[in-house]
């Protein structure tokens, strides 16, 4: 099937199930005029991580990769009452999209964003106590997913959502050899999961507007 095809079947899904936000798509566009890469997650994508908010009734969630804050917006409609989405960028141009965008959403009360990287900010969350955390969003650099699922287990307790982002990366996640780190990285999360006693995961391809990709999920506490 030509990807002309997974995005026009995207397309279809969205304008039908998803209706015109403004507030939405002024995010994306704010991004693209400020140069950020094409990166964030999908419409489609993004009302699947607000459903998995609402699903889990999260008052609490991290991320960690907030690029121009599409995906935060998402995450933080997903909220119950009193909720707070802390988020993670390194980048401060990006970071200073990000502000705009939730001030545009009405969310600057309700998202705390910090910039740095997120190996020095992650321990200074644990340090805070800012855990645990009801659900974890993570869509950063992939050579350091390890590290940052490593963390997020830290920061989560039994019942904990975790998400991780782009671990299929077209198909590419199979080769072993392969010198591309992120991919690597991704090999890497994924054998760490395999082997982790303190949750159980899956993971999901896609296909879309995003290309061929796929996201990881975990329940911490879970079987495996």
């Amino acid at each position: 099937m030509p990807e002309d095809q997974w995005t026009a079947v995207d397309e279809y899904f969205s304008e039908r199930l998803l209706p015109s936000d403004p507030i939405l798509e002024s995010a994306l566009e704010s991004s693209v005029s400020a140069g950020l890469p094409a990166i964030s997650v999908s419409p489609n994508q993004g009302k699947f991580l607000q459903m998995l908010a609402q699903i889990l009734g999260a008052r609490s969630i991290l991320e960690i990769g907030t690029l121009g804050g599409y995906s935060t917006i998402w995450l933080a409609r997903g909220l119950g009452a009193k909720g707070r989405v802390v988020t993670l960028e390194v980048d401060p141009k990006h970071a200073e999209i990000a502000r705009l965008n939730f001030s545009r959403a009405g969310l600057q009360d309700v998202v705390e964003l910090r910039i740095g990287n997120a190996l020095e900010t992650l321990p200074q969350l644990s340090a805070e106590r800012r855990g645990p955390f009801d659900f974890i969003f993570i869509d950063a650099d992939k050579e350091n997913i390890p590290a940052y699922f490593e963390w997020a287990l830290k920061l989560s307790r039994p019942g904990t959502l975790i998400v991780v982002d782009n671990v299929v990366r077209d198909g590419a996640v199979i080769d072993p050899d392969s010198n591309d780190p992120r991919v690597q990285g991704v090999r890497r999360f994924i054998e760490q999961l395999g082997a982790e006693s303190r949750a159980s995961g899956t993971a999901i391809q896609t296909v879309g507007i995003k290309g061929y990709d796929g996201f990881a999920i975990v329940l911490v506490g879970a079987a495996t």
